[in-house]
C-alpha cells in the first residue's frame, strides 16, 4: 500500500494518493489534476475513486476533471446532493482500492456531509484516517461555513453534530492511527491549526483541545465558536461550485492564456472593465507597474489572497507576470479558488508596456533600518496591515491597525495629506496594499521592505509581546 500526502502550502492544503495492487484513489484534490495523473501513472495504476471528504469552501476541488479524465468514480459521504454523478456513499460502507479497505465514517459538523475516510491495510489492520476538515492537527473545522450556503443551519448547531462525531466516531479510533487532515496551518477552515500536517490520533487525543474528554458538550461549543472571524467572501462561492460543478480547467486555461500586445492590451482591459493582477514578487512590482494594476505576488498566499480582495468571483481579469509559465501558474492559481474568468496576459510582460511607451507607476520603499530617521523627518502615520492577531500579539507603539482584508472598507482612514507608512510581516502584503491604494489615488508614503520583521531590530517602541490565540 502506498499512501502519499500531496501539500500544496500556498493553500496549507493536503490532497491523498492511495495505490494498491494498480488500483488508486485520490482524495480531495486540487482543481490542477495532471500531478495526479502523472502519479498513479509512475505506478502504472488506474485511478479508480475520487473521495471527497465534503463540499470544500477555500478551493474548488479537482473531482470533475479527474472523473472525466480518468473515468474513475466520485465519492461523497451520505447526505450529499451533487449536481452531477457521484456515488452517495453509506455510513460505514467499505470500498475496495486494490488489496486496501476505504471504510467511509460519516462525521457531520464541519458541513452536514462531512465524512472521514479510514484506512485499513492489506493485512487488515487500521492504519489511518482522512478526517477532511473534520479534524485538523491541533484544531477541528470550523462551524460557520455551510450556514452561507444552508440558511436555516447555525454554526451552534454544526458544533454540537461536530461534538458528537468526535466523541462517537473519532476517539474510540485507536491511538495508533494515523491523521490525515485536508488542511494546515495558515487555512482559514480552522483557527489553532499546528505546523505539522500529520500525527497519531493518540497524539491528538493528548493535546488537540476539541478532542479533551472532559469538555462537556456546551462548554466544547463555546470553546469552538469563540474567536471565530468572518470567513473569506469567496467560500460561498467555492462551496457552489464544488456542488453544482464547473468549467473544466483546459478551456479556464485556453481563454487565460490569450496573449495580447500593450496596445490591444489596454483596449481589452476598457472593454472587459478587467481587474489587472500583477503576480510579480512585491520587490519587482515596486520598480515599475501598470497604473491602477493589483500587485498579488505568486510568491505567496496568492489564491487565498485574491479571494480576499476582488469581492466578485466572475470578475474578469488581465494578468502581468514574469513570463509565459508563470502565467500559467496565475490562471491555474486563479482557478483553485473559483476565479475562472481570466481573459489575457501581456505578451513580453512589463518590459512590452515599457517599450510600447506607455506610462508606469511605482511605489516607494525603504528598509527597516532607515524608518527611524524617516519617521524623525516626516512624523508620519505608521499604518500596520497584518491580520488583528498578528497586531495584538506585538505592534509599533502608536500605530495604526488595517489589516489587508478589510483594506477596502477602511479607505477613508488613510490620510491623502500627511504621510504615512505601510508595513506588514515581511513586504508581501504591504505590496498588495500599496498597489490598491495607489489606485485609488494615495501618493504620500512608503512601504517597509522588510516589514515588521526588518522594524522588530529598530529601537522603535513596541508593544509587549502576547502570543496569539489564533492566525485568523
Amino acid at each position: 500500500m502506498k499512501l502519499e500526502q500531496i501539500y500544496t502550502g500556498c493553500l496549507a492544503h493536503a490532497a491523498y494518493y492511495l495505490e494498491s495492487e494498480g488500483e488508486a484513489a485520490i482524495f480531495d484534490p486540487l482543481r490542477e489534476v495532471v500531478p495526479y495523473i502523472e502519479r498513479a501513472e509512475k505506478d502504472n495504476a488506474k485511478i479508480k475513486y475520487v473521495f471527497e471528504t465534503h463540499f470544500h469552501a477555500d478551493f474548488v476541488s479537482g473531482h470533475l476533471d479527474l472523473a472525466a479524465k480518468t473515468g474513475a468514480s466520485i465519492v461523497y459521504g451520505p447526505t450529499a446532493k451533487p449536481g452531477f454523478e457521484a456515488i452517495i456513499a453509506k455510513d460505514e460502507q467499505v470500498f475496495s482500492v486494490g488489496r486496501v479497505t476505504v471504510k467511509v465514517m460519516h462525521t457531520p459538523g464541519h458541513t452536514l456531509e462531512s465524512t472521514c475516510y479510514l484506512i485499513i491495510d492489506e493485512n487488515g489492520k487500521s492504519h489511518g484516517i482522512i478526517t477532511g476538515d473534520t479534524l485538523f492537527i491541533g484544531d477541528v473545522g470550523r462551524p460557520d461555513l455551510a450556514q452561507h450556503v444552508i440558511a436555516d443551519l447555525t454554526p451552534e448547531k454544526l458544533a454540537r453534530m461536530l461534538y458528537h462525531s468526535l466523541h462517537e466516531k473519532i476517539m474510540p479510533l485507536a491511538d495508533h492511527l494515523i491523521v490525515y487532515p485536508n488542511h494546515g496551518a495558515g487555512s482559514a477552515c480552522g483557527k489553532k491549526m499546528s505546523k505539522e500536517t500529520t500525527a497519531t490520533l493518540g497524539n491528538q487525543k493528548a493535546t488537540n483541545y476539541a478532542l479533551n474528554p472532559d469538555l462537556t458538550e456546551d462548554e466544547f461549543v463555546m470553546q469552538l465558536l469563540t474567536g471565530l472571524t468572518t470567513p473569506p467572501r469567496y467560500f460561498p462561492d467555492n462551496v457552489l461550485m464544488n456542488i453544482q460543478g464547473y468549467t473544466a480547467l483546459d478551456h479556464v486555461l485556453h481563454q487565460g492564456q490569450k496573449a495580447y500586445d500593450a496596445k490591444t492590451f489596454e483596449m481589452v482591459d476598457n472593454e472587459t472593465q478587467a481587474v489587472i493582477i500583477d503576480s510579480r514578487p512585491a520587490s519587482e512590482f515596486a520598480k515599475g507597474f501598470i497604473p491602477n494594476s493589483i500587485n498579488i505576488g505568486l510568491e505567496g498566499s496568492f489564491g487565498t489572497w485574491v479571494g480576499e480582495l476582488i469581492h466578485n468571483i466572475r470578475q474578469p481579469i488581465l494578468i502581468v507576470a514574469e513570463n509565459e509559465d508563470k502565467v500559467k501558474e496565475t490562471i491555474i492559481r486563479l482557478s483553485r479558488v473559483g476565479y475562472d474568468h481570466a481573459v489575457g496576459y501581456l505578451k513580453g510582460g512589463i518590459r512590452s508596456w515599457i517599450l510600447s511607451g506607455n506610462e508606469l507607476d511605482y511605489v516607494e520603499r525603504l528598509p527597516a533600518k532607515q524608518l527611524e530617521s524617516y519617521i524623525m523627518s516626516y512624523n508620519p502615520i505608521l499604518i500596520d496591515v497584518r491580520r488583528k492577531s498578528e497586531y495584538d500579539a506585538e505592534h509599533v507603539v502608536g500605530s495604526l491597525s488595517i489589516p489587508l482584508q478589510t483594506i477596502y472598507s477602511h479607505l477613508a482612514e488613510f490620510p491623502k495629506e500627511i504621510p504615512f507608512v505601510l508595513y506588514c510581516a515581511g513586504g508581501y502584503r504591504s505590496m498588495m496594499a500599496a498597489s490598491i491604494l495607489k489606485s485609488k489615488g494615495f501618493e504620500n508614503f512608503v512601504d517597509v521592505i522588510e516589514g515588521f520583521g526588518g522594524i522588530k531590530h529598530t529601537h522603535l517602541p513596541k508593544s509587549e509581546y502576547t502570543c496569539p490565540t489564533t492566525l485568523l
